[in-house]
This record gives C-alpha cells, structure tokens and sequence, in this order.
C-alpha cells in the first residue's frame, strides 16, 4: 500500500507512502488539491449527555470517539474516507496501549486511515477518559 502512492476515489486526497523510509503498512503524508479544509478539535468518547462512554477501556472509547468523528464530519459533510491526518492521544502508562488504540483505528477505518500520529499523554480532560482524537479532513467540494 505506501510503497506506492495511491488515489482515493471520487476525492481530493492522495495517500503517500515513501520509497525511502521504512514500509510501516502506513501512509507517511497526504497532498490535498485545493479547496476546504475542515480542522476538529479533540473529538472525545462522550455520549449525548456529556458523560463519558466505556471508562478507562482504550478500544471502547477509541471506537466512540470515532463514532464522534464521523457525526461531526457528516454534519460538515464529509466522511472518514476524506480523513487527511489523524492525531490519537491515549492517556496510559504502556506503549501496548497505543498499539491496541491504533489497532482499533485501523479495524474501524481500514482503507480509510489516514497519516496520523500515536501520542502517550499524562492526562486527558474527562474523569476516566483514556482516548482523544484530533482531525484535519478535506471534504469533496
């Protein structure tokens, strides 16, 4: 997949791997065509009411925050498959913990995951919360 840059259909989006860096199975960087960009601030695992979903459990509250991504994009009329960049912070104390948070990234947004960066924190804003993300997407003009 990143050896190789590829298209992403019907977007403005082109997912770059490298012939000179390390073939992680990753995209290193993605070009953008003009048009808008739509910047999200940390998009965090709460429900409805503001409570937090799936306490101190990485993958749960990985998989809400994306279900939180994906509503904020459909309202701004995009979708996970114009994702250009993807910051994931998880607040625990083992590298594990990153792995299985991104394990989860890639099990709800396949072909869809963007470049993004995997950040081990101290503390996140919400009593029992353990995952944050962050999104820069290019929606379809």
């Amino acid at each position: 997949m990143c050896g190789d840059a590829y298209d992403r259909f019907m977007t403005r989006i082109t997912l770059n791997g490298s012939s000179v860096l390390h073939d992680g199975g990753f995209p290193y960087s993605a070009t953008v065509t003009a048009g808008p960009l739509l910047f999200t601030a940390g998009i965090a695992p709460l429900d409805t009411q503001g409570a937090i979903v799936a306490a101190d459990d990485v993958v749960g509250q990985t998989r809400r925050c994306l279900e939180n991504l994906r509503a904020l994009l459909a309202e701004q009329g995009a979708t996970v498959s114009d994702l250009v960049k993807l910051t994931v912070y998880v607040a625990e104390h083992l590298q594990a913990d990153l792995a299985v948070a991104w394990e989860a990234i890639v099990a709800e947004l396949g072909e869809s995951v963007p470049p993004a960066m995997m950040a081990g924190v101290t503390v996140l804003p919400y009593d029992q919360q353990v995952v944050e993300i962050e999104a820069i997407a290019a929606p379809a003009t």
